[in-house]
């Protein structure tokens, strides 16, 4: 039997065609009518940015500890916001990306698997320029960037592997069971508040933290900031980790997707 991986890699490669005009139609629909157009994609971000450093800092007093990558809590809290709304965005748009390209799916020969990769390319562009401006914001700051920052492209990989392989997985169960995508939005909440975003690791309970080691958005949002504000190499133990899940994540959510699959046309 070949791997669903494998199956899925050579499909995306075969149609990068239709999976860039996808990416390029959803974000022309995204913005289409709008003023600002893209740049709601960057106001957004930076908007939660302000308001969560104002919550967590000045109102809460959020301190760092000093064995943390920095001291600067909102570049803290941006790079380690920066994976987790990707991920959040590309999972939650694939949950229903099958039912809204419905017409596509059920009229013609169509390769349902390329949606949920093409909302991570569309979402990917609005990362990259968040990115961009993190890294601005790190240099007129600290006055310094990493060198294990071009390492980061490597998160990005295994962040769309994961995340692809969650949308997939989602998108083919909300087809058969319309209740997925609401399960799938207490999932994420859940997910959210037990992933390091706002505070330190070591204000977790002790006795909780496997749950982090658990959580390849951990790893994530770990590897983001050691890359971004520190001189620290990367963890290959913890990278090692992070592949494990994503690959896990890739080729599970394809298999289910493959085989769900089959009936969208009756379903639809």
């Amino acid at each position: 039997m070949r791997l669903p991986g494998k199956f899925f890699v050579r499909n995306l490669i075969e149609r990068r065609a239709l999976l860039m005009q996808l990416a390029r139609r959803d974000l022309r629909q995204r913005f289409i009518g709008s003023a600002g157009g893209w740049l709601w994609g960057v106001i957004h971000p930076l908007v939660l940015l302000a308001s969560w450093t104002f919550v967590f800092q000045y109102c809460m007093h959020n301190t760092l500890p000093r064995t943390e990558v920095t001291q600067n809590y909102t570049l803290f809290l941006f790079c380690g916001m920066l994976p987790w709304l990707l991920f959040q965005e590309t999972v939650t748009r694939a949950a229903s990306s099958m039912i809204e390209n419905s017409n596509l799916i059920t009229k013609t020969v169509f390769p349902a698997e390329v949606v949920p990769v093409s909302l991570f390319l569309s979402s990917l562009v609005n990362h990259l320029i968040a990115l961009g401006l993190a890294i601005a914001a790190i240099v007129i700051w600290t006055h310094n960037l990493s060198p294990w920052a071009l390492f980061v492209p490597v998160y990005v990989v295994l962040l769309a592997m994961l995340s692809i392989g969650i949308g997939w997985a989602v998108a083919g169960l909300q087809v058969y069971l319309r209740d997925s995508a609401q399960v799938l939005s207490v999932v994420l909440t859940f997910w959210f508040w037990m992933t390091p975003i706002f505070i330190d690791e070591q204000h977790y309970p002790a006795r909780l933290r496997f749950l982090l080691r658990a959580n390849p958005l951990y790893y994530l949002v770990r590897g983001y900031r050691d890359r971004l504000l520190s001189m620290r190499l990367p963890n290959l133990v913890d990278l090692g980790e992070l592949a494990a899940y994503s690959l896990t994540a890739f080729v599970v959510g394809g298999l289910l997707f493959r085989h769900l699959k089959r009936g969208f046309a009756d379903v639809l």
